[in-house]
């Protein structure tokens, strides 16, 4: 596999459990985990919701170099969102928690506390483990299919078929970027690791405008296909790529339903959404 192929997110086929489920229910599982991993600040839940989507990834043959620039993207935003809560709320863990225990006296306001670095820890697993729900339910589920699933439990086959474009152009966007910038660099134009980050990201913003325009001839052609095949003239359309919903499906569904009670559980324990060890 070249670098460029290695690069591009998209749907991957695999031969695997989580890639034959039906998009539906990998739709619904996604959904319902994102949500309750989203809501919980219990660290035991966060840590065994990440362990949980690890494994998930394991099992869906989802490589390293696959995802690689995903993750990285991924922790360089963590980063900055975990520096900017500090910068902006210092002491918002101690009002969380009401508890205050100093491990650096700082200046003014800006006062480092445990509990901060723990809300802060919480905030930064939760990324760690809903990205990886999202990366398999993007790379295991066939455009294709996630729309007539879309479509089956209720949602417009119109806005179901633009998801479906919508999730086919990512790695169509990804490869046109990747084109231009082996062209740019073919003209002489330094934007491998030899140059230095400002130079790259100069580089970098001289490809976007060819981008566009590239993007916006597609846009145009897909436009007038479906115009021509009168796409959106009737009520309902059918299928070529569809999965109905077998027993695999609903096993995941109720796992997905008990891993929520367990959150829900979490929230019941701790008389809200924090785990507080602190008290």
């Amino acid at each position: 596999m070249s670098q460029n192929q290695q690069a591009v997110l998209g749907y991957l086929p695999r031969n695997t459990f989580i890639h034959r489920l039906s998009g539906a229910s990998k739709l619904i599982c996604f959904l319902i985990l994102s949500v309750i991993t989203m809501m919980s600040y219990d660290t035991r839940f966060l840590l065994g919701a990440s362990i949980f989507s690890a494994i998930l990834l394991y099992f869906s043959k989802i490589r390293w170099r696959d995802i690689r620039g995903v993750v990285y993207i991924v922790t360089v935003f963590s980063l900055i969102n975990l520096i900017m809560i500090y910068f902006f709320e210092p002491e918002y863990g101690v009002e969380i928690y009401q508890s205050r225990t100093v491990i650096w006296e700082g200046v003014g306001r800006y006062t480092l506390t445990l509990e901060q670095l723990f809300y802060e820890l919480n905030i930064f697993i939760k990324y760690f483990a809903t990205i990886p729900f999202a990366l398999i339910f993007m790379l295991t589920t066939n455009p294709s299919e996630f729309a007539s699933s879309l479509n089956h439990i209720g949602v417009s086959y119109r806005i179901s078929y633009a998801v479906s474009l919508t999730l086919r152009y990512i790695p169509d966007i990804q490869q046109s970027y990747l084109n231009i910038r082996q062209a740019q660099q073919a003209r002489g134009i330094e934007m491998s690791e030899k140059a230095s980050l400002i130079d790259r990201i100069k580089s970098s913003a001289q490809i976007i405008l060819p981008l566009i325009f590239s993007s916006l001839e597609r846009i145009e052609v897909i436009s007038q296909a479906m115009t021509l095949r009168r796409f959106g003239k009737g009520k309902k359309r059918s299928w070529y790529s569809a999965k109905a919903f077998h027993y695999n499906d609903i096993l995941a569904i109720l796992i997905t339903l008990a891993i929520t009670l367990v959150g829900i559980y979490c929230f019941i324990l701790n008389q809200g959404r924090f785990y507080n060890p602190f008290h």
